[in-house]
């Protein structure tokens, strides 16, 4: 599972609209995807890293444009 670190999310470059959309757009469905995929790890999976079934569901409930 690969994570956003703030480092990546700024960009200092001038983007442009289209440019900006299509960042926002794949932040958006990175973050779908990663919890999507959160909710198929095992309960070792989530032990390993110190998550619990609650936390889970906390972050799977979010909205995908919600970080």
């Amino acid at each position: 599972m690969s994570t956003y670190s703030p480092e990546k999310m700024i960009n200092n470059h001038d983007l442009g609209f289209l440019s900006g959309l299509g960042e926002t757009l794949h932040v958006w469905g990175e973050r779908w995807r990663q919890r999507r995929e959160l909710s198929h790890w095992t309960e070792r999976d989530l032990h390993d890293v110190g998550l619990s079934w609650s936390d889970v569901v906390r972050e799977a409930e979010k909205p995908f444009w919600q970080a």
